[in-house]
């Protein structure tokens, strides 16, 4: 029997996956209120200091296809566990670090750590969920996934201008792995047999059927652009604000991370309203928005940026929340491949687009870096257009 909207099973598998997102991706961006202090102690350039979070991202980005495949060789509560107790390892791990390569490795090994709550939550989500469940149940988890994104930088901007870097990323470590604690005790076990691992043959049969439908591969190709672009927004936002007139501390800079509280409404009400107008009705608007909130932060006053940044990632994780869920729907059989292509190439644009970024900085200041922003943003809208003018191949995933 699947889980119902508003059962005591719903909330207790929300609250268990919100906790699970919250985790790893506070572990994930930890660290990127920090790229300006490592830029000054190992001696980089601000694409350089980028690597911490763009290793993470690239081994999460190539390990998530292999997690997707074997995921069902494991039951799907004790893989995310192991996943979040990896990843409380590792964050412990990163303050041990002696030098910029050993940093940068443990940051590696991290992204594969990490990469089986992403893999594995939309798909218990997707099977233990009924489908009146699923759109809220997915926008909570990306709500989480905010929340936690925005709570790791916040925390560890803290606490890194009061004791240190390294203290601060002990203190992470140590919320997440009483986080694993209270996710062993809420989520409920998995009711929905686990499928057979699949053959190669049939993987490749379902790859293919996912890069063969008409939408699919355009909502991948966004999910690229949107996180990329979004990412490097981040990334260097805090090399601005450090600069003149500004001069904030990182302390002070860490709060521009609060922002991150409206992509947790984002994701929920977006993903709402887009079950009832139609998600191909909602996307396309929503990065329209994402280009106004970029504009507003050429803007020189502070409050402005702040705004602009609010606007953006409001809009960003409500067509995040829009596209996972599509994607989730549309791909069918194929839904643990359709989801891993997805996150593929979520996290492959935050580690390309989020480190190119770096030289829109080095060559023109904030201003190269919101004009490098804006091209992926403008040719995600140009994909989202095309996907508002198909005509549905499945009228209920649409």
């Amino acid at each position: 029997m699947k889980i119902e909207r508003g059962t005591a099973d719903y909330w207790r598998a929300s609250a268990a996956l919100f906790l699970a997102a919250f985790s790893v991706f506070a572990a994930v961006y930890s660290v990127q209120p920090l790229l300006p202090i490592f830029a000054i102690e190992f001696g980089l350039d601000a694409a350089s200091s980028s690597v911490a979070l763009s290793a993470t991202t690239a081994t999460l980005a190539l390990s998530l296809v292999l997690v997707g495949w074997l995921g069902n060789r494991f039951n799907r509560k004790s893989l995310m566990l192991t996943t979040m107790l990896a990843t409380a390892s590792l964050v412990l791990a990163v303050p041990e670090s002696g030098d910029w390569t050993s940093l940068v490795v443990v940051r590696a090994l991290l992204g594969v750590a990490v990469c089986g709550v992403p893999a594995i939550a939309m798909v218990y989500l997707a099977e233990e969920m009924s489908n009146a469940a699923l759109g809220l149940g997915i926008g909570l988890f990306v709500g989480g996934s905010a929340l936690g994104g925005m709570s790791g930088r916040l925390m560890v901007g803290f606490l890194a201008e009061m004791v240190g870097w390294r203290a601060a990323l002990t203190a992470l470590g140590v919320l997440i792995l009483i986080n694993a604690l209270v996710f062993l005790l809420l989520l409920p076990p998995p009711k929905t047999p686990r499928a057979r691992t699949l053959t190669l043959p049939e993987l490749g049969a379902n790859m293919r059927a996912v890069l063969s439908d008409k939408a699919l591969p355009l909502l991948v190709l966004c999910a690229f652009l949107m996180m990329g672009g979004f990412v490097a927004i981040y990334n260097y936002v805090g090399f601005r604000l450090l600069a003149p007139p500004y001069n904030l501390d990182h302390g002070q800079i860490s709060l521009v991370f609060v922002v991150y509280l409206v992509g947790t409404l984002g994701s929920a009400w977006m993903g709402a309203l887009a079950g009832r107008l139609g998600r191909r009705k909602v996307f396309w608007p929503l990065i329209v928005v994402m280009l106004a909130g970029l504009a507003i932060t050429l803007l020189p006053p502070l409050w402005a940026i702040v705004l602009g940044m609010a606007v953006m990632t409001f809009a960003f994780f409500g067509a995040h929340s829009i596209a996972s869920a599509w994607v989730a729907r549309r791909s069918q059989n194929a839904r643990a491949q359709g989801s891993a292509l997805y996150l593929l190439a979520y996290y492959g644009g935050s580690s390309v687009i989020g480190t190119l970024g770096g030289y829109g900085w080095s060559i023109g200041g904030w201003p190269g870096v919101v004009g490098f922003t804006a091209i992926a943003f403008g040719a995600a809208l140009l994909l989202a257009w095309r996907l508002y003018l198909l005509p549905p191949l499945i009228i209920t995933a649409d």
